[in-house]
């Protein structure tokens, strides 16, 4: 065989066209994430009010971390289950443990 593999020249296609396809929704995640830095830097030098300001910097900071595990990270794809099931155990722990000091601590 001329290319030493045991790929018929369309399945060599299909593997381009998806590593093709998920390389294009890298870098638009990527260029998304650097459009939201530079929203969150731009919000905190304008001196934006903090009641919008601080809200708006979490929903970015979630927006990103979502972007960096689903496309950075590969979690989107196959055989990630159960890390996914682990992380989002470990996010569901911390989130209710937060919510209980903070209970706790303003009653």
């Amino acid at each position: 065989m001329a290319n030493h593999s045991n790929m018929t020249q369309e399945q060599n296609k299909f593997v381009k066209k998806q590593h093709k396809e998920e390389m294009k929704q890298q870098v638009i995640s990527f260029a998304l994430m650097i459009l939201f830095t530079l929203i969150a830097f731009g919000m905190v030098l304008l001196e934006i009010g903090s009641v919008f300001l601080v809200p708006t910097l979490l929903l970015l900071a979630v927006i990103q971390v979502l972007f960096q595990l689903y496309y950075f990270m590969h979690m989107k794809n196959k055989g990630h289950d159960m890390v996914a099931v682990m992380m989002y155990g470990g996010l569901s722990v911390a989130i209710l443990t937060i919510i209980t000091f903070t209970t706790i601590i303003w009653w």
